[in-house]
């Protein structure tokens, strides 16, 4: 009798296969819109222009294209409890865009890219409200990971000049504007990302369907840009600035950079991962192709950056994120393996098929 161990050997092989083109489109977008992220911080860092008012005139094309490509307003109706969550979380998604981009331009793109991740603190606090006590302990010790490597990334340990078993001298780059900032500055962009990752979640709770999903972000990128509205406006008559007469000569790359990359690529491409990919942004394997993005960046622009000291911020990072975020695996994979053995894995389940 034929064993069916090598049916679905051939079976998972197939699946990895099919995803091997979609985990290199996942390594561009976020390649990209990491890329725009150094971008924007350089044009922040040359010119000293206003962060709401840069993110809003970035915001309010990117809602145009997405209220055009997805058309909420046509297809089956909306409800009233799908459009108030989505108009509500435009607001959260208003107040993330503000915290985050000011915490770019105080911490630099490194310390504001990987502090993003600090959303993962969801995940302790469903198992607090939630899980079981065995769990709390276990999503405690992630979030003491995370706490030490945002302390280190503060003292930073991610830079030549400041890491501590660095032989280098204190020679400063070219580029150089971070310092040793404490975690009390780092509150803002931690804050940011605990925005995003909540932001995500309402997005989830919402829809379930893939295209009625999307027609509801359309929404969300509206309502942020109307929430953005007055504070842009506002800091714009108050507090321009005196010395941002002299022009950047890449400052439209930073626009464009940040509108296609950094909000409506990246937006389809962690759509792709999270349905086709079970890759959510937080989570490990999503901080591996963002931390190869980040070192390769680092290198180009010439900041100042250790390696070593980036590779040890980010392993203790990942394993913070890994336990924050862990489920029952031992349940998980004995269901799954029970499954694979009677042969019930079906490809439809596997890959969800993305709408046209």
């Amino acid at each position: 009798m034929m064993s069916p161990r090598p049916m679905s050997e051939d079976r998972g092989s197939s699946i990895h296969f099919r995803h091997t083109p979609l985990q290199i489109v996942h390594v561009v977008g976020n390649f990209f819109r990491i890329w725009s992220i150094y971008s924007m911080y350089r044009y922040f860092s040359q010119t000293g222009a206003s962060v709401v008012l840069f993110l809003f005139c970035c915001l309010a094309p990117a809602a145009i294209i997405f209220l055009t490509l997805q058309k909420p307003w046509k297809g089956k109706p909306l409800s009233n409890t799908q459009v108030v969550p989505s108009v509500i979380n435009g607001g959260i998604t208003a107040l993330y865009f503000i915290m985050w981009g000011k915490g770019l331009k105080a911490c630099g793109p490194l310390r504001a890219i990987l502090v993003e991740y600090s959303g993962a603190v969801l995940g302790v606090l469903s198992a607090v409200l939630y899980g079981r006590r065995g769990f709390v302990w276990k999503k405690a010790a992630g979030l003491l990971a995370m706490l030490v490597s945002f302390y280190f990334l503060s003292q930073g340990w991610a830079m030549a000049t400041r890491f501590p078993f660095s032989a280098k001298d204190g020679s400063v780059s070219e580029d150089q504007t971070e310092q040793v900032l404490g975690m009390k500055a780092m509150t803002i962009p931690i804050f940011a990302g605990i925005l995003s990752a909540l932001r995500r979640v309402i997005a989830r709770r919402v829809s379930l369907k893939n295209q009625l999903k999307r027609r509801l972000h359309a929404i969300t990128m509206a309502s942020a840009t109307c929430f953005l509205f007055p504070i842009a406006m506002w800091d714009m008559i108050i507090g321009s600035t005196s010395d941002n007469s002299r022009e950047l000569p890449f400052s439209t790359w930073a626009f464009l950079s940040t509108i296609l990359f950094g909000v409506i690529l990246i937006f389809y491409v962690d759509s792709i991962a999270e349905e086709r990919l079970h890759m959510v942004f937080s989570s490990p394997r999503h901080l591996m192709v963002a931390g190869g993005s980040i070192i390769a960046l680092e290198i180009l622009y010439k900041m100042d950056f250790s390696l070593i000291g980036f590779i040890i911020c980010c392993s203790i990072l990942g394993f913070g994120i890994h336990e924050a975020t862990s489920l029952d695996r031992s349940r998980k994979d004995s269901s799954r393996n029970s499954d694979t053995s009677n042969g019930l894995l079906d490809d439809q389940d596997q890959i969800p098929s993305l709408p046209t």
